[in-house]
């Protein structure tokens, strides 16, 4: 087991972490293997919530936009 792997999860990862078992479960129940295939795409509250963990938990809390 490698160092990153013995860290201790932050809030940020935890919420990332529960997002993801959300998003997964929801494929999972309509039979998909990727949110790209459903038709719920662009008005997904699952998929938004999911993208927005996705983002506190690169910047750790610390605000802005996304910008690239």
């Amino acid at each position: 087991m490698s160092e990153i792997d013995k860290k201790p999860k932050d809030i940020w990862e935890e919420k990332l972490e529960v997002e993801l078992d959300k998003l997964t479960e929801c494929q999972k129940s309509k039979g998909l293997d990727s949110c790209f295939k459903c038709d719920a795409f662009f008005d997904c509250e699952t998929r938004e919530a999911y993208v927005k963990a996705v983002y506190e938990s690169m910047n750790k809390g610390r605000g802005g936009g996304f910008e690239f």
